[in-house]
Order: structure tokens, then C-alpha cells, then sequence
């Protein structure tokens, strides 16, 4: 939507001193499609850090006038992901950038760029969606009330929302369900640890086991506030995941309480882990052992 904004040939005025793109001209579309010579994409490959090359390959090209649009944007995609190496050699172009270049970094983690990186750019956040604006983008997709209500609590992310509703957000619960139900038996570390085992799954071809961790934590949150909300006497049509009241409200007695709050800190050390890119499977033991 940036480089569409400042690549457009014909730009609305929305509101007093507000302009859009107006997604019909022909820089519009071939940004939307990804044919705009002058919008670079940088990102990881396989998983893989970003690599000085990469950097290097961006920073010759935007030396260079537009070849076909106003200005150049170059968009780091998990900007995080750049190695050291990578970083270092951004930094005179963040400097002195090009007049008709623009770069923007994206990033969960700012805190993983070099301070020199952060010290050459200006930092926008953004908060996560309402849990009603994530619904209304779930429901155009067509997806029904209950589903759609469902995905909505998954964490403030459209994008989520929207890849869970191909199904994975079933699996995704009830590998987290199983884990709690598992540890809250379990008579010694071993039990546990064979409880993260089957929590993290077997790898399988084409499959990221981070990234498959990843979503199945991110349904813990909303399971341990419906456990919390059962351990307190609330009615089950309070509830977020309401289709597994039957297997969450045995799990009230164990997880209500203080027990609840550790482990809610708990899987949000785990995500961060995670995005850290710290081993799947000793993150799965250490929160096996600390739920």
C-alpha cells in the first residue's frame, strides 16, 4: 500500500489531507501482483538468514534513478532475520538514502537490529486487530459465525485468522489440549518430556517444526482464558474455544489460578523462544516442565 500510495497515477483524496492509491492505474495493479520493477522484496530463503549478498544486491540496484514509477521502495521482510554481516552493510545507504528510494523494515523483534540500524530509522509500531475487526475479515472470507467467532480469538492477526481457517486451528488445539491434559497426570519429568515430545510431533517432509509449534501455541492464550473463566464459575457460553468446554473444565481445577497465570507467562516465553529461533523441541520440554 506504501509504494502503491507513492507510485499511483491517480490518487483519491479520502478525507482533509489524506490521499490513497487508487488501485486501478497500472502501477497500482503490477504492485499488487508483484510485477513493479521499482518495489523490492527482500526475505528469508528457506528459512535462512538474510545474507550480505542479498543486502548488497538491494543497495546496488537503488543507486540507480526508478525504472518505471515515482520512487523505489525496497520492503525487508523480518528485517530481524539479517545477519551481522547483513545489517553492517545497509547502514551508510540507511544514512544517506537515495532521494527516490525508500526502505522499510518490517520486524516483531526491533530489539534483534544493531543499535546503529535502529539509530538510522524511524520505528512505527503497530498493535494487534480487535478481536471484532479480525472476525469482519474472516467472515468476508465467507467462513460461518462459529468458526469465523473462533478464529478471531487467535491473536490479533488477519493473516492468522485466516491461514488457521483451512483447518489447521482443530489440530493446532487439540495437540495444545492433549499437552496440558498429559502434564497435569504426569507423576515425574519423564512423563513430561514424552508429553513435548508428542506436543512438537514428528517431523514430516516440507513441514517446519518451528513454525508448527508456533501455531500451536498461539492457541494456549485463549484455552487458559477459558479454563481461568471456568475455574471462576463462569457459564460456558463465556467461553472462546465453548466446543471444548468438555475437555477444558476438568483441566480448571489444575490450571485455575496462580498455576494459570504461570503458565500463560510460560507460553509467551515459549513464542518468544521461538522467534528467536531457539530449538523446537528443548522449547517444548522446558514448557512441558514448567506448566
Amino acid at each position: 500500500a506504501l509504494a502503491q500510495v507513492q507510485n499511483c497515477l491517480s490518487l483519491v483524496k479520502t478525507r482533509p489531507f489524506v490521499v490513497d492509491a487508487c488501485g486501478e492505474c497500472d502501477p497500482c495493479k503490477k504492485i499488487v501482483r508483484g510485477s513493479f520493477s521499482d518495489l523490492l522484496l527482500v526475505e528469508t530463503i528457506e528459512n535462512k538468514p538474510i545474507t550480505i549478498d542479498q543486502i548488497r544486491q538491494v543497495v546496488h540496484q537503488v543507486a540507480y534513478r526508478p525504472f518505471e514509477g515515482h520512487r523505489r521502495v525496497v520492503v525487508i521482510r523480518d528485517a530481524d532475520r539479517m545477519n551481522a554481516e547483513a545489517q553492517s552493510a545497509l547502514l551508510k545507504t540507511l544514512e544517506e538514502p537515495p532521494d527516490s528510494s525508500q526502505f522499510v523494515l518490517i520486524t516483531s523483534r526491533p530489539d534483534l537490529l544493531l543499535l546503529t540500524v535502529r539509530s538510522r530509522i524511524q520505528q512505527l509500531n503497530f498493535v494487534h486487530l480487535s478481536v471484532d475487526e479480525v472476525f469482519q475479515v474472516v467472515r468476508g472470507l465467507g467462513v460461518e459465525i462459529a468458526d469465523a467467532q473462533l478464529l478471531a480469538a487467535a491473536g490479533g492477526s488477519a493473516g492468522r485468522a485466516v491461514t488457521l481457517a483451512s483447518g489447521e486451528l482443530v489440530v493446532a488445539r487439540d495437540a495444545a489440549v492433549r499437552l496440558m491434559e498429559q502434564v497435569a497426570i504426569a507423576r515425574d519429568g519423564r512423563a513430561r518430556l514424552v508429553a513435548a515430545q508428542e506436543f512438537v510431533g514428528a517431523k514430516k517432509k516440507g513441514q517446519d517444526l518451528r513454525q508448527e509449534l508456533i501455531q500451536r501455541l498461539r492457541t494456549m492464550p485463549s484455552l487458559l482464558r477459558d479454563i481461568a473463566l471456568l475455574w471462576t464459575g463462569s457459564e460456558p457460553q463465556a467461553l472462546v474455544n465453548v466446543d471444548l468446554v468438555d475437555s477444558l473444565a476438568p483441566l480448571a481445577d489444575v490450571y485455575g489460578g496462580s498455576r494459570g497465570v504461570k503458565a500463560f507467562d510460560s507460553v509467551g516465553r515459549a513464542l518468544d523462544a521461538l522467534e528467536r529461533h531457539v530449538n523446537p523441541k528443548i522449547v517444548a520440554d522446558w514448557l512441558a516442565c514448567r506448566l
